[in-house]
């Protein structure tokens, strides 16, 4: 196992936390454990609209309830709002923002979500503001990142180097809404590369978010992030085959809680997801679970 300085749990309070969240927490804790990784908690709160105060305090009661460890970060929604928000962050944000302006690799966009969808059902944009030359400080445009600069990533997995072209979804991605707000892959890439992160642990869905934030690096000179190393795993899913959600009320571990759960019901429930029926009854416990099952074994 290789040795790193620092990973995150980074949840979004918008919504209780499910058991999909404590499978990627338990597998970031166990590896930070393993390669001497110090965790953060960093909650992802820019979007003011959909943060909401009981989430965040889920967040921190959830992992209290499993006694999932971190050693940075807030340990309460006081600390929170007062030292770790992303409101606190902004003008790094910004300067990010100046920096891709300053070099040409933005343009304005002032195309509706619903316009989108029209022209590509599966929300892909094919760069129809790209040649208007809109202000970028004309109102209600978002900023866009110039893609087309950039051909291929070269992403560092547990696994080896990976190298791919961004996906047809994320070509152009916003990094300044209309609102003026950053955008979350920006967001994300500024703060960790201002913590210093050099391990992060994603499910697969977030590949699309990975890809897109080493375009974003590459364009910034970000090499730092350039060189941390990513674990994607697999979702846990519905009946179905649907990833779980923050609207699946039944599998936020607030649900388990208000049954009278403990723990090692969280747990157990997670592992025979995953494909094992045994009684889990802690984090460590699981990632041994988790180790040895081919798909969610991220040893290196």
């Amino acid at each position: 196992m290789n040795r790193y300085s620092r990973t995150r749990i980074a949840p979004t309070p918008s919504g209780f936390l499910h058991l999909g969240n404590i499978l990627s927490f338990t597998l970031t804790a166990a590896l930070a454990k393993r390669s001497g990784a110090r965790t953060m908690l960093r909650i992802d709160d820019l979007d003011r609209e959909r943060a909401n105060d009981r989430y965040i305090r889920d967040i921190f009661d959830t992992l209290n309830f499993l006694q999932i460890p971190w050693h940075e970060g807030p340990r309460n929604p006081k600390e929170q709002e007062e030292n770790y928000s992303q409101l606190r962050r902004i003008d790094l944000y910004q300067a990010l923002l100046r920096q891709l302006r300053a070099a040409g690799m933005l343009f304005a966009c002032s195309c509706s979500r619903s316009e989108i969808l029209q022209a590509n059902p599966d929300g892909s944009y094919t760069g129809a503001c790209l040649d208007k030359k809109l202000s970028l400080d004309a109102e209600g445009v978002s900023w866009r990142l110039r893609t087309d600069l950039i051909q291929e990533a070269a992403i560092k997995t547990g696994h080896g180097i990976v190298r791919t072209g961004l996906p047809a979804t994320m070509r152009y991605f916003v990094v300044r809404k209309k609102d003026g707000v950053p955008a979350y892959q920006l967001a994300s890439l500024a703060d960790d590369l201002h913590f210093g992160v050099d391990l992060i642990v994603r499910g697969n869905d977030l590949w699309p978010s990975t890809i897109a934030q080493h375009f974003l690096a590459e364009l910034l000179s970000a090499d730092s992030f350039s060189n941390a190393v990513f674990y994607h795993h697999p979702l846990l899913t519905e009946t179905g085959g649907r990833k779980l959600s923050k609207s699946a009320g039944d599998q936020s571990i607030q649900y388990f809680r208000s049954k009278g759960g403990r723990p090692e019901t969280v747990y157990s429930a997670i592992a025979r997801a995953a494909g094992k029926e045994v009684v889990v009854n802690n984090w460590e416990a699981l990632a041994d679970v988790l180790y040895t099952i081919k798909e969610y074994n991220l040893s290196s």
